[in-house]
């Protein structure tokens, strides 16, 4: 008995090593690019916008989405606005109502920082940007604004935004515990397999699982404990592990993991059941995935997100462990 599972075993493990390497041969081309040994010859504006894109994370020439109702960008040049014309400005944008001299950026159009005007007199926001839709549509804008209305120009940031939402994740909280509650009632009524339940001779759920409640905890611990760390990788994200700070990188290599023991986890269920019966599975996985990946990245922001880690480990192996043809 013991010699027939340690052969399953053997027989589960290949396929995920195999997936493993070819994540690692996948990821690990990375270029800095050359060193030129004029890299540090560089004038006052090009020093200042260093400065500005240390600390801001973007400067001239980034590319913005706008993913609000629209902006009103000023034409004339900030230093010439007084402050009761900026609060009328803002004032108008926010009733709808334009002034003749600015234009109106919708949802959905792209634009361009094409300079950028820091007034320390300025008592609402001391930092102004200009945007560019095309050569003949563009303007000026406070910062905060602008950033309240725009996402990176990248499909990555525009992902991690729709994730990042925590009212979003409220909500979805609330949906998920009930339609899982629900599903898993059912299932087990009909004597369906479901992962930590009835689950079927295989670990890959399990870890598939597990491994989504780790990076949803390591998720919001980045954005809890090094917020500029997490906005530098919103506004230049990769998925190359190597080139990102350590513990980014673990975070993406656990979301290639989790694409790797995905895959693996399909094959697998569809081994051991039929197509009907696999399909029901694959639904209950998904959902008790997304009750993992909103428990955890919600109770992780109000510190509860780690002892749930901990003992949702615990019953997770426990209920493992009880399938005796493992």
């Amino acid at each position: 008995m013991k010699i027939r599972n340690s052969l399953r075993a053997s027989r589960l493990l290949k396929p995920f090593i195999g997936y493993c390497l070819t994540a690692i041969v996948l990821t690990s081309c990375y270029n800095k690019g050359p060193i030129t040994p004029d890299a540090w010859d560089l004038t006052s504006q090009q020093i200042d916008s260093i400065s500005f894109y240390t600390t801001h994370h973007y400067t001239q020439n980034y590319n913005f989405v706008v993913t609000g109702d629209s902006l009103v960008l000023v034409a004339q040049q900030p230093e010439d606005m007084s402050v009761p014309d900026v609060v009328s400005m803002e004032m108008q944008s926010e009733s709808g109502e334009l002034q003749k001299d600015s234009v109106t950026i919708h949802k959905n159009e792209r634009i361009v920082v094409a300079d950028i005007k820091t007034l320390p007199a300025d008592t609402i926001d001391s930092v102004w940007v200009k945007v560019a839709r095309d050569q003949l549509t563009f303007g000026w804008i406070h910062e905060k604004e602008l950033l309240s209305k725009v996402s990176p120009d990248d499909p990555i940031s525009q992902f991690i935004d729709m994730f990042s939402n925590i009212h979003l994740l409220a909500f979805l909280a609330i949906i998920v515990m009930v339609g899982v509650a629900y599903g898993i009632r059912s299932l087990m009524r009909l004597g369906a397999k479901i992962v930590h339940f009835n689950d079927i001779p295989s670990f890959y759920p399990t870890l598939l699982c597990l491994l989504i409640s780790s990076a949803a905890v390591l998720y919001s611990s980045i954005q809890l404990f090094d917020a500029e760390m997490w906005r530098h990788f919103y506004y230049h994200p990769s998925l190359n592990p190597f080139a990102l700070p350590f513990w980014l990188g673990v975070f993406v290599i656990s979301v290639w993991t989790i694409v790797i023991v995905a895959i693996a986890t399909f094959e697998d269920v569809t081994r051991h059941l039929p197509m009907g019966s696999a399909i029901l599975y694959l639904g209950g996985l998904l959902g008790i995935c997304a009750f993992d990946y909103v428990v955890f990245s919600v109770g992780t922001l109000y510190y509860i997100g780690y002892p749930l880690l901990i003992a949702y480990y615990v019953f997770a192996i426990k209920q493992l462990m009880k399938q005796d043809s493992i």
